[in-house]
């Protein structure tokens, strides 16, 4: 009585009144109160007041699993309350380190979405999940079959107002990650031709058209197709120079930055540094669905990456020939990683970013006047880098001024 008083009693209750209740009453009459119990469990698990997790929030993810399987097997609403159990508990298992547990939920998942597919018809549940796991954990060619199988489900129900954009991505990378480079660019010509489509009938940003031409081109460049991506970069900068003095027709909000900010850390693999003894983010994806212990090792190496910039910065003054180049590439890894850092912190996002990408410009022009051979493509690839982030700050006469002196450095100007 006491538990049902507590539920219909007007005014506010607490999240953990709410579980007490919902635990007692689910004795009582499983059918209707064990459902709620797992969600209930699910909301406590994070403190909404305090914006984190709460201090037992593996414990209770892992009741609310548990309450979800003690369900009847005969209840329709079973497989989804467990999917959404399994998905908490997966993320709070992951936030821990212990991934192969993680992993072991992410294909339960699946198994839940493919048992659900087939009864309704709809592409599977969990693929993406699954697919960012088994990236993370190096598997590249199981992951790049996943997002296969994704992409042939969703592709054909079109753009989803932005969401197939970021399937491509992600299938694209993992293509990539499995050195499977040929169907990985026929994949990035698909994302092309959407964003083209989408930009024409004012349907998708017309930025995120540019930058997956710009991240086309470079993938070109990495399979030696130099060629094909000096005309693929001849289309950006026509683009480019048609909108420079207007931009976007409207604003997008956030999106297209975020789109920005998944191709830059995609672009280059991000130099590997440092050494891997650990979980790496799937390329490709957007941070919010990496695994928490995977976007926190990312991130946390930025303090790391700016003590060895700045010491390798000293002994590049003092020997050139040894440390510069290695100067330039790490700090464009600092810069890729800061980017997609303070991304999504929108109001923070250029000020925090800018003398970085300013300073991986100055440092490229030392290493192009030291070494033309090599050190002149890079400037073209960082000056590409700038003119990509002007172009997220909306920032197009400047964004267009780079653009066309790195392809003057390519020997691609008009």
């Amino acid at each position: 009585m006491r538990a049902r008083n507590t539920l219909l009693a007007s005014g506010h209750r607490t999240p953990h009144e709410e579980v007490d209740a919902y635990r007692v009453l689910a004795q009582v009459s499983p059918a209707s109160y064990l459902p709620l119990l797992s969600k209930a469990l699910q909301r406590l698990s994070y403190d909404a007041s305090r914006g984190r997790p709460h201090p037992d929030s593996l414990a209770l993810c892992e009741e609310a699993v548990a309450v979800a399987r003690s369900m009847d097997m005969a209840e329709t609403a079973r497989a989804h309350v467990l999917y959404e159990a399994l998905d908490s508990c997966q993320r709070e298992l992951y936030a821990v380190g212990r991934r192969a547990e993680g992993l072991a939920m992410r294909a339960e998942m699946l198994a839940i979405g493919r048992a659900q597919a087939e009864l309704s018809g709809a592409p599977v549940a969990g693929l993406d999940k699954w697919a960012a796991g088994l990236s993370e954990e190096g598997r590249y060619t199981e992951a790049a079959d996943a997002m296969t199988e994704l992409v042939a489900a969703v592709l054909p129900l079109g753009p989803a107002d932005g969401g197939l954009a970021w399937s491509l991505l992600e299938w694209i990378a993992a293509l990539h990650d499995a050195g499977r480079s040929g169907d990985a660019l026929a994949a990035f010509q698909t994302l092309v031709s959407m964003e083209a489509a989408e930009a024409t009938k004012d349907g998708g940003p017309m930025a995120c058209h540019l930058y997956s031409l710009i991240g086309y081109a470079q993938m070109l460049d990495r399979h030696g197709r130099g060629e094909q991506a000096a005309l693929v970069r001849q289309e950006a900068l026509t683009l480019l120079t048609g909108w420079a003095d207007t931009g976007e027709r409207r604003s997008w909000s956030s999106y297209e930055a975020s789109f920005w900010a998944v191709l830059l850390s995609f672009s280059g693999a991000d130099g590997e540094w440092p050494a891997s003894d650990g979980p790496r983010p799937p390329s490709g994806a957007a941070p919010m669905t990496w695994s928490p212990d995977a976007r926190r090792r990312y991130f946390d190496s930025r303090d790391v990456l700016r003590d060895e910039v700045d010491t390798l910065a000293a002994r590049a003054t003092e020997d050139p020939d040894r440390y510069l180049a290695e100067l330039v590439r790490l700090h464009r890894v600092l810069t890729v990683r800061s980017a997609v850092y303070w991304e999504h912190r929108t109001h923070l996002f250029v000020e925090r970013v800018r003398s970085l990408f300013d300073e991986g410009v100055v440092l490229a022009r030392r290493l192009s006047q030291h070494d033309p051979a090599d050190g002149t493509r890079t400037l073209a690839r960082t000056l590409i880098d700038r003119s990509t982030f002007c172009i997220a700050a909306c920032e197009f006469r400047p964004a267009l001024d780079d653009f066309r002196e790195a392809l003057g450095y390519l020997g691609e100007a008009n």
